[in-house]
């Protein structure tokens, strides 16, 4: 359900943007709402499945997504969107990680394999199929069609659960814990992205540009403070004194958020720029995932063969020239010649990637934190997206309702892919940093943690979520 709806988000966008009159900021902001919620809430959701039970905490927030979906399909504004939009992320954080975490507490450790192969199996068909049913959902009816489809989703999904997954949670845990971390880290991300996402059309004078962006860095500047002195911090300074946890934790930002610009703009430049429908524009990107899929495992197990610096540092050049081929779609172009080159280049670099760079993070961290720095990884790739699709626009000088004129669009769309590019070989250099002998059992984590970095699907928009080490 999670992962169809953001393929059907980005292939509507156009769509949305016509039949609301929103403007690119509007757009950014029916992205963005989402991601917030998802980024701000995600840690602290995890914490409240170990304690309250996993099924439980899964299953409110698949009702809340389902019910935030159906808000969405009848939204008939820009800012009532936005706000349903992020309800949804709320709902989004409560079930993104539950999957995972029961899936560990509900197998034996020699049956959890299968399972944990047959949810990346069913995750790799959803993914595969998101631009599909994205675009003809959209195409046949209207983009609410594409939210609305959720409810009979969610209403299976609780059966299923209710009937068949046996509740678990973990009797040893103990504290309070850290609203107020949650809170703080959730004010200096909105009021972060706010500013950014304002200041285009407002100016960087404006009342309300200032006041959001300061309350955005006091609040995160609070965050990091409050997670220095608590005494059951969201996120254990101590992880960060790891080098190796440090940079690829900073590689995960720079590298999702080239990604997210680029399958934010992708969409939008095939059908306003090219002429793409939905459902055309949604199968463009189909062979990244299918990239993915065929290639992801094999990836992260060649990194606990060899080390995962060669992947952390070669992924990133790649995905680079895959932006850099996007430079060449633009009016006229065909897909054999432009796009199809470059999207099978950028999936090359995403598998090469991805399933290395997740693996390394779980096994720098100290396994008892095994879950928090999975979580971690999770919401820094959601701040990577989140940030970039604040940014990018600007930088690429869209403003307003310039994404609807093509010559306009062609000219930001190449600027940003420069830019997204610029940022993957900052992912390269800092994969360089990585200690290569991260993934080896005696050297790291134990073998069963770093197994899971190979053999979890990885998902386009975000690292998958492990609570339980």
């Amino acid at each position: 359900m999670a992962m169809l709806d953001g393929s059907i988000v980005n292939v509507a966008l156009p769509r949305i943007g016509e039949e609301l009159d929103a403007s690119v900021a509007g757009l950014q902001w029916i992205l963005d709402g989402y991601l917030l919620a998802l980024a701000s809430l995600i840690l602290i959701a995890g914490s409240l499945g170990d304690r309250f039970g996993r099924r439980r905490v899964f299953t409110i927030g698949v009702v809340w997504f389902g019910a935030a979906s159906v808000l969405c399909g009848v939204a008939v504004s820009t800012p009532m969107l936005v706000a349903t939009r992020v309800l949804q992320g709320v709902g989004g954080a409560l079930l993104t990680p539950g999957s995972l975490a029961i899936l560990q507490s509900a197998f034996v450790p020699e049956d959890r394999s299968r399972a944990i192969g047959s949810w990346s199996g069913l995750g790799g068909l959803a993914a595969a199929a998101g631009p599909l049913v994205g675009g003809v959902l959209v195409q046949v009816w209207s983009w609410r069609l594409g939210f609305l489809i959720n409810l009979p989703v969610a209403v299976a999904c609780v059966w299923l659960a209710r009937k068949y997954v046996p509740e678990s949670r973990d009797e040893t845990a103990g504290g309070r814990l850290d609203v107020t971390g949650a809170v703080l880290g959730a004010i200096g991300l909105a009021g972060v992205t706010a500013a950014l996402v304002e200041a285009p059309a407002r100016g960087v004078g404006d009342a309300l540009v200032l006041v959001t962006g300061v309350l955005g860095v006091v609040g995160l500047a609070a965050f990091v403070l409050r997670q220095r002195r608590a005494a059951i911090p969201l996120v254990p300074p101590r992880m960060f004194a790891e080098r190796t946890f440090t940079v690829a934790n900073a590689l995960t930002f720079v590298v999702y958020a080239a990604l997210g610009g680029v399958m934010t703009l992708l969409v939008l430049q095939l059908q306003v720029s090219l002429g793409y429908a939905p459902t055309a524009a949604g199968l463009a990107g189909l062979p990244i995932t299918v990239i993915m899929l065929l290639l992801s495992a094999r990836s992260g197990a060649l990194a606990q063969r060899i080390g995962p610096r060669v992947q952390l540092a070669v992924g990133p050049f790649l995905l680079a020239a895959g932006m850099l081929l996007l430079t060449r779609v633009g009016p006229g172009a065909s897909y054999l010649g432009a796009v199809l080159p470059a999207v099978v280049v950028f999936g090359l670099g995403l598998a090469t990637v991805v399933a290395p760079v997740t693996a390394t993070v779980l096994a720098a961290a100290p396994a008892e934190h095994a879950g928090v720095a999975s979580g971690v990884n999770n919401a820094i790739a959601r701040a990577g997206n989140l940030i970039a699709i604040a940014v990018l626009p600007t930088v690429a000088g869209l403003s307003g309702g310039a994404y609807t004129d093509p010559a306009v669009l062609t000219a930001g769309w190449r600027t940003a892919m420069l830019v997204c590019a610029a940022l993957a070989v900052l992912g390269g250099l800092l994969g360089l940093g990585v200690r290569n002998s991260v993934l080896a059992p005696e050297h790291g984590a134990p073998q069963g943690k770093t197994d899971l970095g190979k053999c979890l699907h990885c998902g386009v928009d975000g690292p998958p979520t492990q609570l339980r080490g």
